[in-house]
């Protein structure tokens, strides 16, 4: 049946007052978050319509993922991008916990995101209506007290614009994560003359503070200290020029666990490389020969995979911890001393410290190459080594290239092969939760604000098979993405961890896909690479300038194990070492 409707009904839809749905939208243009990834639904359509009277005003525009923790995963690739607030939304019930994986990595990342669920109306709270998700059925506000900084119910008008705040400020404060707002859909939908009357925009800024005191005893302890030593974490966000630049006045070495990657020029002959998972040996060589008197911890967690276990001779009385989240000091207990402030602000007072000389040259500088181990290049008719793939990738790359690592194989072989000098940020992993598929997600959302550089995701085929549909958000959009898909018809860490570690060879085999077929079907761009002579075919830059994203499916060799094998040894222990 075909409805004709009228100008006047037409009008009327238009020109609808103004609902607490664009209220909270006023909110979110000031913080100048410009997109909200989400999938609509019955409950969450007051909020949908409001986004549809921003987007025709120029103002937030809505992102539709295909899946809820595809939008989730999008918000999170947007923050990281651009240090703003992600939005991502959900209607109640299902549309709800299907965002829980995604704001879940958000939560181990310390990710500022602001997740929107709608709930039935009030009135009918446990009254057995469809997909009610208030604490009289599945309580999805309780669900996501356990992986937000903020999770909440507004049950009244009165309370939304407190909470809203609440949440807001809450997400960037340390340690900054993702905050929820539940809100019945009559409450989105109710009318409204209340304008913002607060900012918060400037409630979001990070406090330069610092614990002077214990700078104070770092200053005395870097002064005296003829060898110093930094490892590098994920916390140290935008200060890779300062990190460098420090590393040279003291002469110290740095090394670095999977997430610090990003804050490194991992070309300079002073970094020792990645240590933990997929690690360098010149990395754990440092670490073994305790060649210093100071180890110097900037912005980590000290978590499993970054510490190879908890090793005890990274994590030593030799230990300074510096960090905005003091929660992280918890792991740190061992350590001579700790710092807790604003890390950019510390790193700048360091640089600039005149009670802190510039030392001499080392005389003994490592001269081991981080790649001793590299293969030899694959030949025309073999399929592709993975490590050569990653070692490629880093060195013809376009700079800026925002590289996304997928949770699985490509982990391993991104954190030891793939060496780059660029220290800005640009190569994002996510290991905190270590979900899969979340670079197929957070490259769209982060593609969705990038236009002077190249986004790429590297995920393997098992990853992509969970969240492939993803890719026609980036044609819809007109993303020109590149998702390169690692095709080994293989859940490829289960099956080398089995057999590394000695269990059982089960549940890891996959079936042989033809992923460019499948992106051809949906019609995108696709490129299918065999061996060297095409990977080095591939223009880039042309790729860089479509209306749309690229599926690159490479096959690599099967059989090449990755450089994992610390990560099985400490699966085969219960205690840290």
């Amino acid at each position: 049946m075909t409805i004709i409707m009228h100008k006047k009904e037409k009008s009327l839809l238009v020109n609808k007052q103004e609902t607490y749905a664009d209220f909270i939208i006023r909110y979110l243009s000031e913080l100048q978050s410009q997109f909200v990834f989400g999938v609509p639904g019955g409950a969450i359509e007051p909020f949908v319509d409001a986004l549809a009277r921003s987007e025709r005003d120029s103002g937030i525009k809505f992102i539709v993922a295909r899946h809820e923790a595809g939008a989730a995963f999008m918000a999170d690739g947007f923050s990281r991008e651009t240090g703003k607030l992600g939005v991502c939304c959900a209607t109640t019930g299902p549309g709800a916990t299907n965002l829980l994986t995604g704001i879940a990595c958000a939560y181990a990342d310390n990710i500022p995101m602001l997740v929107i669920t709608a709930q039935t109306a009030i009135v009918k709270f446990g009254s057995g209506a469809l997909q009610d998700s208030s604490c009289s059925a599945i309580d999805i506000i309780a669900i996501f007290k356990h992986c937000t900084r903020y999770s909440s119910l507004v049950s009244h008008t009165q309370q939304l614009e407190r909470k809203l705040k609440t949440a807001i400020i809450t997400a960037f404060t340390e340690p900054k994560g993702p905050v929820h707002l539940s809100i019945p859909s009559d409450i989105l939908n109710e009318v409204t003359h209340k304008v913002p009357l607060q900012k918060v925009k400037s409630l979001t800024s990070p406090r330069w503070m610092y614990d002077h005191y214990a700078y104070g005893l770092l200053c005395i302890k870097l002064s005296s200290a003829k060898r110093i030593a930094f490892f590098i974490g994920q916390g140290a966000q935008g200060c890779g020029n300062v990190i460098m630049q420090l590393a040279h006045k003291l002469q110290a070495p740095v090394i670095c666990g999977m997430m610090g990657k990003a804050w490194v020029d991992e070309t300079d002959p002073l970094f020792y490389g990645v240590y933990g998972f997929a690690g360098h040996q010149k990395a754990k060589d440092l670490i073994e020969e305790q060649d210093f008197e100071v180890l110097i911890a900037i912005g980590t967690q000290l978590e499993e995979l970054g510490t190879n276990g908890g090793d005890s001779q990274l994590l030593s009385h030799k230990l300074i911890h510096i960090d905005q989240n003091s929660e992280h000091f918890s792991r740190s207990t061992m350590a001579c001393l700790h710092l807790h402030g604003h890390i950019p602000c510390i790193l700048d007072a360091l640089l600039n410290e005149s009670q802190i000389l510039t030392k001499e040259p080392l005389e003994k500088i490592s001269n081991k190459s981080l790649l001793f181990d590299l293969p030899a290049v694959s030949k025309v008719n073999n399929v592709l080594h993975p490590a050569v793939l990653f070692y490629f990738l880093s060195q013809n790359l376009p700079f800026k290239t925002r590289t996304f690592i997928d949770a699985g194989n490509a982990w391993a072989w991104a954190s030891h092969y793939f060496l780059h000098s660029d220290n800005n940020g640009c190569f994002r992993i996510a290991t905190g939760f270590g979900a899969m598929a979340w670079a197929i997600g957070a490259a769209v959302g982060s593609a969705c604000t990038v236009i002077d550089a190249l986004t790429i995701c590297i995920t393997g085929d098992g990853s992509y098979l969970m969240s492939a549909q993803e890719i026609t958000v980036a044609q819809q959009q007109k993303l020109p993405l590149i998702i390169i898909v690692l095709n080994d018809s293989a859940l490829g860490m289960v099956k080398h961890g089995q057999q590394l570690g000695g269990a059982e060879q089960i549940g890891y085999q996959l079936p042989h896909i033809n992923f460019a077929a499948m992106a051809q079907a949906m019609n995108i761009n696709n490129i299918v690479i065999k061996n060297q002579i095409e990977l080095s075919a591939i223009n880039w830059l042309k790729l860089s300038k479509l209306e749309g994203p690229t599926l690159i499916d490479i096959h690599i060799d099967p059989n090449a194990v990755p450089p994992m094998g610390d990560r099985v040894q400490g699966l085969a222990t219960s205690e840290r070492v």
